[in-house]
């Protein structure tokens, strides 16, 4: 809007104050600028109590040593409480726990280790590595004489490879000198060559048919292949 088309008696300064402070409702005056809130809400006694702060609770808790009162000390306990009063007895096969140490009898500080006990007893020795500043010796390990029987000797033996095992091919083997003298047929270098074929946005059309897929004649298999399942045909009346 220019200056020009602008009411007389009307100034631009208030005019543009009027078009920048019109909400999406249309007014003719600017309504008045209110100071109080638009809103009062009223609190219910609850939503009180809840903004109130809360005491913390300063009395001084009372001492685990009481007095008691002479209609306690006067009271005369039933059947039931001094049954309920007595401590539970244990199961009949209960034990107590063994001292320790345990005392051991006459006979046991009086027993003779038999030979196979003091082998037993005996730490086994085990293949210690000692670490020197630049070496490494093994100490060997004692071990008693045993004797396998003939099956655990039979079943440690190593099994043979097949006489027509030939082993790994491998990755590096001289060629023969036929192989580097044949000469390829015409038809394997037809099969050697990529198969050339034109992109889609230069014409070609993936599900076209051929001539020879077209003039085909399907064997006999396929056309009982073709049929559908007897079971799953309806016989029309």
């Amino acid at each position: 809007m220019s200056v020009s088309s602008q009411p007389a008696g009307v100034n631009t300064k208030e005019l543009l104050q009027r078009l920048t402070s019109r909400s999406v409702y249309w007014l003719d005056k600017i309504p008045p600028e209110k100071t109080e809130p638009t809103t009062q809400i009223e609190l219910t006694s609850r939503w009180s109590d809840l903004t109130r702060s809360k005491d913390f609770y300063t009395q001084v808790p009372l001492s685990p040593i009481w007095e008691v009162s002479k209609w306690a000390l006067r009271a005369v306990p039933s059947e039931r409480l001094c049954k309920l009063a007595q401590p539970r007895a244990p199961v009949e096969e209960w034990q107590p726990g063994r001292p320790l140490p345990a005392p051991l009898n006459r006979g046991t500080q009086t027993a003779v280790a038999s030979y196979r006990i003091c082998q037993l007893a005996q730490p086994r020795r085990r293949q210690i590595q000692a670490v020197s500043s630049f070496r490494s010796e093994l100490r060997p390990m004692t071990q008693l004489a045993s004797r396998t029987s003939a099956h655990i000797e039979l079943l440690a033996t190593p099994k043979h490879d097949h006489p027509k095992y030939e082993g790994e091919r491998p990755v590096c083997w001289p060629v023969s000198k036929a192989a580097r003298n044949h000469v390829a047929s015409q038809r394997l270098c037809e099969l050697s060559c990529p198969k050339m074929r034109k992109s889609l946005f230069d014409g070609y059309d993936p599900y076209v048919v051929s001539w020879t897929a077209r003039s085909a004649n399907p064997s006999t298999r396929i056309q009982e292949l073709s049929l559908p399942l007897s079971r799953k045909c309806s016989s029309k009346e």
